[in-house]
């Protein structure tokens, strides 16, 4: 929504500076334990509202940019860049910070101080990063070309009003919001604690954050390479999502199995737990991009940062929801497992009885003739 009101540069460099300031307070050095507690849960969401333009920023940014044939890929590269700092989060947790209960002798006083020394530095380096990303948008970060690329891109948008009223009235939107919002909003929150998961499986929080780090990368390839089919064979976007969800459902079905050894008497080792989760990850973090070009051309002239805004929440929505449930079952994570399958499931036979249109597309090949 940002998007559509203030336009893409000023967004940017208001979303940005939202992330400067949220990830400064982090890092205030004041030695009130419960004032420095607050400054962090200020800055966390101050970092919150800067992320819907983050994850929403890609179709919108594609579309104004890029020509017909390279949108896909534009959409997937702009979205799934911004999935390596999730990936890198994987790694720079276990491998900069050292953990606090891995033997005795880490809870002495000065092993605690040293812990808190490397938590610092991971934030003071946050901190320089975002601070720089603000200082190359601030020098030159452009609304939109001095020419539109398509007839989509200079075609007039519904009104904010009129827009949320076309989605909520629109079924097959719905249907696809909720084939993208459920499995990926259960996976976030899913992948979000895995170290908590595979921990009872004795799996140590350093090979779980390998597993999240090749699982995002996986994904970012697969994705793009995706989106460049998308891109050279159009009309596939729903054969190319049904792909993926099949293969996230064999994959999240094989990793929930495989926990259950001692009933299913699958073998549990490094490499069958490395591979499903692996896998899972690279067929749902590939389809985000899919799903995205998707909702633009089922609701256009509906405005893309409406459309994926709508989507993300209710994504966002769902990872709360079972986020909530896991502060009171807690003990046992099979139930847990299981709703990956399921959701990619369901995701599944919505896709499947989705009827696929491109209307923004259409626009573009029939008034270019």
């Amino acid at each position: 929504c940002y998007f559509f009101i203030l336009g893409l540069r000023v967004t940017v460099l208001l979303t940005s500076s939202l992330m400067v300031l949220g990830a400064g307070l982090r890092c205030v050095p004041v030695s009130d334990l419960e004032i420095r507690k607050k400054l962090i849960h200020g800055g966390q969401l101050l970092n919150g509202l800067a992320g819907p333009t983050v994850m929403n920023a890609a179709p919108f940014l594609s579309t104004t940019w890029f020509s017909p044939d390279e949108r896909a890929t534009a959409t997937a590269i702009a979205s799934l860049l911004n999935l390596l700092g999730c990936a890198a989060s994987f790694l720079v947790g276990p491998l900069v910070v050292p953990p606090p209960n891995g033997t005795a002798h880490l809870a002495a006083p000065s092993n605690t101080q040293h812990i808190k020394d490397r938590i610092e530095a991971v934030l003071y380096a946050e901190f320089g990063m975002v601070s720089l990303i603000f200082s190359a948008a601030l020098a030159y970060f452009p609304s939109r070309p001095p020419f539109p690329p398509s007839v989509a891109a200079a075609s007039q948008r519904l009104s904010y009003r009129r827009s949320f009223c076309r989605l909520l009235s629109n079924f097959r939107f719905l249907m696809i919001a909720l084939a993208y919002a459920i499995p990926l909003g259960v996976f976030s929150g899913w992948s979000g604690v895995l170290d908590l998961i595979l921990t009872p499986i004795h799996v140590s929080q350093v090979d779980a954050g390998w597993i999240g780090f090749w699982s995002i990368v996986g994904g970012c390839v697969v994705g793009i390479a995706m989106a460049r089919f998308a891109d050279f064979i159009r009309g596939m976007l729903k054969f190319i999502l049904l792909l993926l969800l099949s293969g996230a459902t064999l994959a999240s079905t094989w990793f929930t199995l495989t926990c259950l050894t001692t009933v299913t008497h699958l073998p549990l080792t490094t490499a069958t737990l490395y591979t499903s989760c692996i896998l899972l990850g690279i067929f749902l973090n590939s389809s985000v991009p899919i799903f995205f070009e998707l909702f633009v051309e089922t609701v256009y002239p509906v405005p893309e940062g409406i459309s994926c805004g709508v989507v993300t929440f209710l994504s966002n929505v769902f990872m709360g929801v079972l986020l909530f449930f896991l502060t009171f079952y807690h003990t046992e994570f099979s139930w847990f497992n299981w709703c990956l399958p399921g959701s990619c499931l369901l995701s599944l036979l919505l896709i499947l009885c989705f009827r696929e249109s491109y209307d923004r597309l259409y626009l573009d090949v029939v008034v270019s003739v």
